[in-house]
């Protein structure tokens, strides 16, 4: 059985004629006219029988529940599959299923079976409207259905094995103070504590999926940043003008950064072969949803990370000990995650994502500790340039038991580091390739959590890929890896960025961006247009010094146009007529302070080289004047 279900503001259908032999008798010819409720499209399938049903049944009642609707349309459509069960069964297991609806739900109406109808819907535009199920009793041979087995293998996502041990995985859950001391989750007095209580409440829950849209989601349509692209595959998004200045941006920032750090940057293709014997091994070792393509006999995937990329080229080099330990680095746009539909919304989660991926090469565990507290401090050094503070954030932090008997030392200083209490989760076996892990975690508007910043400890991957240094003595080890992303994914930051701005707003204050990745840093509005030869004299001042500045040169009032420039978040508006122009003295609107200041050209160009001292700059990527930029309607 296959069910799309559609969240709807209203759908009208007209049943028009009989379709099949067997189709539906003394039924209602009118046009039909039902709003606000969940359309499900249902094609009934060879093998399909109450198990089937009753399994259709619990997937509407939880869509239902997820979208708090409990009006149902069963709309009979054999266009979902090629498999189709006989006309006769098809309609007896559309009957049941609405016998068994019609007990979880308030309102339940079914489209008359075997006709053609003629019908006009209005899908609501959220990111839960439309969900798609299989669902199936079948169980296939692999002698019997080999050639079918073989086509479905790579045209459905893959899912490895440490993804399914980490959704059966039993952890115990503590609070780490920061004097390092393991407090379980019962003994820690949590409720003084809402946002590291709302973080183990997401965590604990396992529960991903989004029920409500995130303010940051408006937001990046309003500021014109992003938006869905309805013409490819859910998560993956379109990014504007004003966007994707701030993605080069922060791109190119983090990238500094870690070369400061000692990165070596390299660049890795961005899929492999599925037969490659290291890369079969590493999947079922890493929890990840992957994308799968078929070009010239080979089963190919696309990379869910620059792990095995960077790896396979580590194997190829010739290290020693002096090497150690050795970074490699590559920002990766993009990586593929095929995350559940349910999950993904906005900038939080992504099917296709850029990430910064830095893996240290170590001798030994101790050098790989000292290592990795470096890391530490290098992300937080990243997050605060994007204004994002140690307060703005909780930590997580996952090992086994056994390395935490052995490390006790390492996990305290983590801690006393962090300076607040830090989400603790312990495993008694390791089941992924790494003996710890810590992360960063942004708690939003909604109650979900995302990564950040993050590194692991990786025991496995060495030997895996038969990457080997040489020691002081000339004998061959094995290196322990390092996985660091001093930021995570460059759509998260601005997911965070919008996410606090939206937290800001609700308190009443003005929300604002840094000024290093404002799209205008400076907007000069001419009074008149004998105005503008002095507005594009500043103007060219301003960019020389590379300060993004454009000039609303539109025929409007003054006072739209400031307000404009105020709700696109413009940083100083500078409003030019005679006064003005006949002195050294510019009248300033200041974001920042809400206040209006009188200053002149040279104090502003300084004061804002300050605030964007040792940060990435690109000039304007629109047209400077206001009137040739095209309107984008988001």
């Amino acid at each position: 059985m296959r069910l799309l279900q559609l969240h709807t503001d209203f759908i009208e259908y007209e049943p028009i004629n009989e379709e099949l032999n067997d189709a539906e008798k003394d039924i209602d010819r009118a046009n039909i006219r039902l709003e606000n409720l969940i359309v499900v499209f249902v094609s009934v399938e060879k093998g399909d029988n109450k198990k089937t049903v009753e399994k259709a049944v619990e997937e509407i009642k939880n869509y239902a529940q997820s979208i708090k609707n409990d009006r149902l349309l069963i709309y009979p459509y054999a266009h979902l599959s090629s498999d189709l069960s006989s006309p006769k069964h098809a309609f007896e297991i559309i009957k049941e299923l609405e016998i068994n609806a019609k007990k979880i739900l308030n309102e339940v109406n079914r489209a008359p079976f075997g006709w053609t109808k003629s019908f006009n819907i209005k899908v609501k535009g959220h990111p839960l409207a439309e969900n798609f199920k299989i669902i199936s009793n079948k169980q296939l041979s692999p002698e019997k259905n080999k050639d079918d087995l073989k086509q479905n293998q790579y045209n459905v996502e893959s899912v490895s094995s440490a993804l399914k041990l980490e959704e059966k995985q039993q952890s115990s859950w503590f609070i780490l103070d920061t004097n390092g001391i393991l407090i379980p989750i019962e003994s820690f007095k949590i409720e003084k504590n809402s946002t590291l209580k709302k973080f183990l409440e997401y965590e604990t829950s396992k529960r991903r999926a989004v029920d409500e849209q995130p303010p940051h989601v408006n937001l990046m349509k309003k500021m014109a940043i992003a938006d869905y692209e309805p013409a490819s595959d859910a998560g993956n998004m379109r990014y504007y003008p004003k966007g994707r200045l701030m993605k080069s941006l922060i791109e190119q920032f983090v990238t500094r950064k870690v070369l400061e750090y000692g990165g070596i940057e390299v660049e890795t293709p961005i899929m492999y072969d599925t037969k490659h014997p290291a890369m079969k091994s590493y999947f079922n070792r890493f929890p990840a949803r992957q994308y799968n393509i078929s070009s010239d006999n080979k089963q190919l995937f696309l990379r869910f990370a620059a792990c095995f990329g960077q790896f396979l080229m580590a194997k190829d080099f010739h290290i020693t000990y002096k090497n150690l330990p050795l970074k490699l680095y590559e920002l990766t746009r993009y990586s593929f995650r095929r995350e559940k539909s349910g999950e993904l919304v906005g900038l939080r989660r992504l099917r296709a994502f850029s990430m910064p991926d830095c893996h240290a090469f170590c001798k030994d565990i101790e050098q790989a500790k000292d290592e990795c507290l470096k890391r530490f401090d290098l992300s937080i050094d990243v997050l605060n340039a994007f204004d994002i503070k140690i307060q703005d954030i909780e930590m997580a932090i996952r090992f086994t038991e056994t390395f935490y008997d052995e490390n006790k030392e390492f996990i305290t200083q983590i801690s006393r580091r962090f300076g607040k209490p830090i989400l603790v989760e312990m495993w008694k076996n390791r089941f992924f390739y790494f003996v710890l892990k810590w992360e960063f975690n942004y708690v939003d508007n909604i109650g979900k959590a995302a990564a950040l910043s993050t590194d692991q400890i990786d025991v496995e991957n060495g030997k895996r890929y038969n990457i080997e240094y040489v020691d002081e003595q000339g004998k061959r080890h094995n290196p322990i890896i390092l996985h660091n992303s001093p930021s995570g994914a460059i759509e998260r930051i601005i997911y965070v960025i919008l996410e606090k701005a939206a937290k800001i707003k609700q308190q009443g204050e003005r929300p604002q961006f840094p000024l290093w990745l404002s799209h205008t840093q400076v907007r000069l509005l001419p009074i008149k247009n004998e105005h503008l030869q002095f507005v594009e004299k500043i103007e060219t001042i301003l960019s020389q010094n590379q300060i993004r500045t454009d000039i609303d040169d539109r025929q409007e009032s003054l006072s739209k146009r400031i307000r404009e420039a105020e709700t696109e978040w413009i940083p100083y508006i500078l409003v030019i007529g005679d006064k003005e122009a006949e002195s050294s003295t510019l009248v300033i609107r200041d974001r920042k302070t809400g206040k209006q200041i009188n200053s002149n050209l040279e104090d502003l160009i300084e004061g804002i080289k300050k605030e964007t001292k040792d940060k990435p700059f690109m000039p304007l990527n629109l047209p400077k004047y206001l009137s040739k930029r095209p309107q984008i309607m988001v």
